[in-house]
């Protein structure tokens, strides 16, 4: 069954599709949603839009996509406009080659996105590398953003990640994460905190998206910006002081053993020290995937009281 619908949003189009060739292979039981598609720099960039209200917008990171926030979607959905993006060269959307795959660029397409979308008074939902992806709207466009919610990302330039950018930016490491897909096959594993809770048919919906070389080139892509883009965290660093007094909520899964909490929360605390901050023991990086109830739970919890102080 396939429903399509076509609306102008600024000077683009948008196109819904419940099944497609691309995505016919989603279990739709686990993401039943509205699939969507809209031209941002001449690409096609899938995302899901449900429920209605306030826009809570979700940001993923590498190397994973919107499937990350089913959980989120599905309860939040009831009384929040939700809405979770696909970056290109990851999920649904196009993964052209020759594309530019920096996070400076999905910053400016997450930019692009915002406005065709007209989406206002925002909460961002992030994690990973959409943390400073999403963090560079919302320190330019302050006035949109209405709260901020992260789990375990980051926002510097530091030794840890250009360490990690190095380790991969040669000859083995492109054919590491070009040829055998190191990035969805085994860094998703390894960072969960129990990986029995990787359940082969969910690790599938994160393999299926990056099954070739040419696929997998945003992930590459963006393990080789780990290096040199200081310029680019100093300025968002610059500019936090726009968004520090906005309602914080951290997520932070304190087994994570790419983006340690030894190492990021005592930066965000002295970024934002009013915001709340919540540790989950045993979850790894992916906090979303491995405690799902507690993370919905602690979102709404943050959404209800925020409200007593942005209203």
């Amino acid at each position: 069954m396939e429903s399509i619908r076509k609306q102008d949003v600024s000077k683009e189009v948008v196109i819904a599709k419940f099944t497609t060739q691309k995505d016919g292979w989603l279990d739709r039981k686990e993401y039943p949603f509205l699939s969507k598609y809209i031209g941002i720099d001449k690409h096609s960039i899938h995302y899901v839009d449900e429920g209605e209200g306030e826009v809570l917008l979700m940001v993923h990171g590498t190397p994973v996509w919107s499937f990350l926030y089913r959980h989120c979607i599905r309860r939040l959905s009831a009384k929040y406009r939700c809405v979770a993006l696909d970056h290109l060269g990851f999920g649904l959307s196009d993964k052209p080659g020759n594309a530019d795959y920096s996070p400076q660029a999905h910053a400016e397409r997450l930019g692009a996105f915002i406005k065709a979308l007209d989406l206002r008074n925002i909460t961002i939902i992030t994690q990973d590398y959409g943390g400073p992806i999403a963090l560079d709207y919302a320190v330019n466009h302050a006035e949109n953003v209405r709260r901020l919610i992260l789990a375990n990302s980051w926002m510097w330039s530091l030794p840890q990640m250009e360490q990690g950018g190095r380790l991969f930016n040669n000859a083995l490491g492109k054919w590491l994460y070009l040829r055998y897909g190191f990035s969805p096959k085994v860094m998703i594993p390894h960072a969960f905190g129990d990986k029995s809770k990787l359940l082969p048919e969910i690790h599938a919906h994160y393999l299926k998206p990056l099954d070739t070389a040419e696929n997998r080139i945003a992930t590459f892509a963006l393990v080789q910006a780990l290096t040199g883009n200081k310029k680019w965290y100093d300025m968002l660093g610059e500019k936090s002081k726009s968004i520090a007094g906005k309602p914080v909520l951290m997520l932070w899964g304190m087994q994570d053993r790419f983006v340690p909490a030894t190492q990021l929360l005592p930066l965000w605390k002295k970024l934002w020290t009013n915001a709340q901050y919540v540790e989950l023991a045993h979850a790894g990086h992916f906090v979303e995937e491995e405690d799902p109830e507690r993370v919905v739970g602690e979102i709404e919890r943050f959404l209800r009281e925020a409200n007593i102080y942005c209203d």
